[in-house]
């Protein structure tokens, strides 16, 4: 099994897609996962889904959201809009997350 890819993009971040079908589209991250390197981002990678019908929901062809690999995304810089990388500036304790190209703090919600 592969290791682990350290992630810097969390959850509820605005993230632009880089490479792939989706080149160009942004969207906010609905879920990471670091152990597979993946993330699905909201109105990117859409996929058609045979569902059936189980409990309270109901059957039929859905469309929901693919994993994209972690590589082919990056952080939207809250400054420019533009896509940026994610650098940590430590200060004393204290580790905060800082978009690369305009140095601004990234908040996470």
């Amino acid at each position: 099994m592969k290791g682990t890819k350290r992630t810097r993009i969390r959850k509820n971040d605005q993230v632009i897609v880089i490479a792939g079908r989706d080149k160009g589209k942004r969207g906010r991250v609905l879920a990471v996962a670091p152990v597979t390197g993946k993330v699905k981002v909201e109105g990117a990678g859409m996929i058609k889904r045979h569902q059936k019908p189980a409990g309270n929901r109901g059957g039929g062809i859905i469309d929901k959201e693919a994993w994209l690999d972690i590589s082919n995304v990056q952080v939207v810089d809250p400054q420019s809009g533009k896509a940026s990388r994610v650098r940590y500036d430590i200060e004393g304790e204290t580790k905060t997350r800082v978009a690369a190209a305009s140095g601004h703090v990234l908040e996470t919600k």
